[in-house]
């Protein structure tokens, strides 16, 4: 008798200290995912364990009783380990001589997945159940259960219910009928032998088997199970683990942000369960994708880059770093060792455009030209392509079309390279800009991510915002660990902007670098051609989308002609492909804005006598005041000249009845 109470108090004691005791650390990795703006997924970081954790009350009932019946009926009958069960246990294990392993209950297998490994020995045996008591002594029984439904193991990677569910069946846990309920609760047995993909036959067996479990504890009525029997399985394709992801390059991109910019740590990152909202829109990305691959697959050893954002709000809705990730995972929207050549020109004339007496208007003359520079010592010899000059005074209009050299460069050395290399910060060019009379022809690299972002400046009327790949993240558990919080920051008035975008939709007109593609675009679009011996650019905009694209080959060597023009289509198509559905809209016109009508060729105010006039944009105060009156004396003498003399003409019969029909 005192023996027996002695007992009895000395595990009482070993109950209190249990209580006092913390369980161990256990570390439970779980799938972190990652969304485009519309909620597709992109990508999920499986780190060996794909899992996603989920509440009790988000599995489906049939489930957890389905996996009562057949892993521990008693679960809420015993206090972490079934005496029955482990007195099963000790006699197998003496009868055959052997460290054989008997029936464990729910509380003891979670135990032993959370602290412990699987080797068969009574040590590790008696440490489970001394966890057990611990987890039942510090946990509810709904608790427990629910803890076990997300760690247990399905099979092909998946942890937990709800990676199962999704895998097997392509829904949520708390969507599964009774007989998916079923036959997913005999897998974790063996998913080897119970897993549908390994063996289908074995995997029903046992799902009948559960039924019957079921209808025997009172979960199910026999109607039910003869009804789940019947019921055909549809499986998912199991997916191979070597399957490319959606958009690789945007995802590397979101992961190096998240890491080192946000300072999520990377093991979190991958395995912390966490939910990472992105901008990126996967219709436009598989837009891009298909559009680049389709210029440049066929072509060795040519690659290219395409990034597009919204200019609104920098979100970035497009990444394409190269046109294989497989073969190559540099990503070249990223690169900052590619010269943008001529489309780096529209910062100059930004900069130009804000200093007194430039506008529109203004003309240099473009022959070959000497620029002297560094206080005379050196000198800079700019060509225009081919070497065609006008060998006249042309105006921006016209030297933004037609690419000209030589105007660029008289713009910088009028405006400065330094004020120029202001602009181009202001508006997002990180890159190393070095003040020299040939930065006007865009001789200093730039990422095409940059370009993308500056001329988005211009699309949003002189309102810069930061190109932003994640707007929230949030950990397992719904917590908001980021929220981006974007601050738009005015750094050009809206009316210069407007100017320069007024003209850039110019190179789309006849003669224009940009005309070749002008019949794929319906919809108001200012963009700038960029062309050096080794790149390619299209960059461009509209009030909706800036996009910038490159061609050339990483080694840099030369480009051919026709490799020089494919940027310029996949600029095109793919700003149409992706706004579609979007009716074409006008840029806003500021209210510092006035539209005159100049002569085409002095650029002064038009009158009727001038035969080429056009509708030109300037920031009010810098239009011309006076017109036009080299065509007054060309007017005056064609009034005065004699009528023409109409000379005789003999029309044959045919000519006559035509003539005579038609009257």
């Amino acid at each position: 008798m005192y023996t027996f109470i002695a007992l009895v108090v000395l595990f009482g004691v070993f109950l209190l200290y249990l209580r006092t005791q913390a369980l161990p650390v256990a570390y439970i990795p779980q799938t972190s995912q990652i969304l485009d703006v519309n909620g597709k997924l992109i990508d999920q970081y499986y780190s060996g364990q794909n899992r996603k954790m989920v509440k009790l009350n988000e599995i489906s009932p049939y489930l957890i009783q389905a996996t009562l019946a057949i892993e521990d009926h008693r679960f809420f009958d015993h206090v972490g380990f079934d005496v029955k069960g482990v007195a099963r246990a000790v006699a197998a294990n003496l009868q055959s001589r052997e460290k054989t392993q008997g029936a464990s209950t729910i509380t003891q297998q979670l135990a032993r997945n959370l602290f412990l490994t699987h080797e068969k020995t009574w040590s590790r045996k008696m440490k489970e159940a001394v966890y057990s008591i611990q987890l039942e002594m510090q946990y509810s029984k709904e608790e427990i259960l629910e803890m076990y439904l997300n760690q247990v193991y399905y099979g092909h990677a998946a942890y937990g219910i709800e990676a199962a569910a999704q895998m097997y069946f392509h829904k949520s846990a708390q969507e599964l009928s009774l007989a998916e309920s079923a036959l997913l609760a005999g897998v974790p047995k063996g998913p080897k032998y119970y897993s549908p993909y390994m063996d289908e036959e074995n995997a029903l067996q046992r799902q009948a088997t559960i039924l019957s479990k079921m209808v025997q504890h009172g979960y199910i009525t026999d109607e039910e199970r003869q009804s789940a029997l019947q019921d055909t399985l549809t499986f998912q394709p199991l997916a191979s683990s070597s399957q490319p992801s959606e958009a690789p390059y945007f995802r590397d991109y979101v992961k190096r942000v998240a890491i080192q910019e946000i300072g999520i740590p990377e093991k979190r990152y991958e395995e912390g369960g966490m939910v990472i909202y992105t901008t990126l829109d996967l219709q436009a990305q598989h837009a891009a994708e298909e559009i680049v691959q389709r210029y440049l697959g066929e072509r060795e050893d040519l690659q290219g880059a395409l990034v597009a954002i919204d200019p609104r709000n920098g979100h970035i809705r497009a990444m394409v770093g190269g046109k294989n990730y497989e073969e190559n995972q540099f990503n070249r929207v990223l690169s900052q060792n590619r010269q943008p050549g001529s489309s780096f020109k529209p910062f100059v004339y930004l900069t130009a455009l804000q200093q007194p007496g430039f506008s529109p208007a203004t003309t240099f003359k473009s022959e070959p030209t000497a620029f002297p520079y560094d206080e005379g010592r050196q000198i800079y010899r700019p060509r225009n392509f081919a070497d065609k000059y006008p060998n006249t005074a042309v105006d921006l209009r016209y030297a933004l079309a037609h690419s000209d050299n030589i105007y660029a460069v008289h713009t910088i050395m009028e405006t400065g390279p330094n004020q120029v290399i202001e602009t181009a910060r202001n508006l997002g060019i990180h890159s190393p800009l070095q003040p020299l009379p040939s930065l006007a022809l865009g001789t200093s690299p730039v990422s095409p991510l940059e370009m993308a972002s500056a001329f988005g400046v211009m699309a949003n009327q002189g309102v810069r915002a930061e190109p932003l790949a994640i707007w929230r993240i949030e950990d397992a558990n719904g917590q908001v660990l980021y929220e981006a919080q974007p601050e738009p920051v005015r750094v050009v008035e809206a009316a210069y902007t407007y100017v320069l975008t007024y003209l850039m939709e110019g190179i789309f007109d006849s003669g224009g670098t940009g005309s070749r593609v002008a019949h794929l675009l319906k919809r108001p679009v200012a963009a700038k051609t960029g062309t050096t011996d080794s790149d390619a650019w299209m960059v461009g905009y509209t009030p909706e989308l800036s996009t910038a694209v490159w061609v050339g080959y990483d080694q840099g060597r030369n480009i051919s002609s026709v490799e020089s023009t494919l940027a310029a289509p996949i600029f095109a198509e793919f700003t149409e492909k992706v706004l579609e559905a979007i009716p074409p809209k006008l840029f806003p016109v500021p209210k510092q804005v006035v539209h005159v009508y100049v002569d085409a060729e002095t650029g002064l105010l038009a009158t009727p006598d001038c035969p080429h006039t056009r509708l030109e944009a300037f920031v009010r105060g810098t239009e011309p005041s006076e017109y036009c009156l080299a065509h007054v004396q060309e007017a005056t003498e064609q009034e005065d000249a004699p009528p023409p003399v109409e000379e005789e003409t003999h029309s044959s019969w045919w000519e006559d009845v035509k003539r005579w029909w038609n009257d």
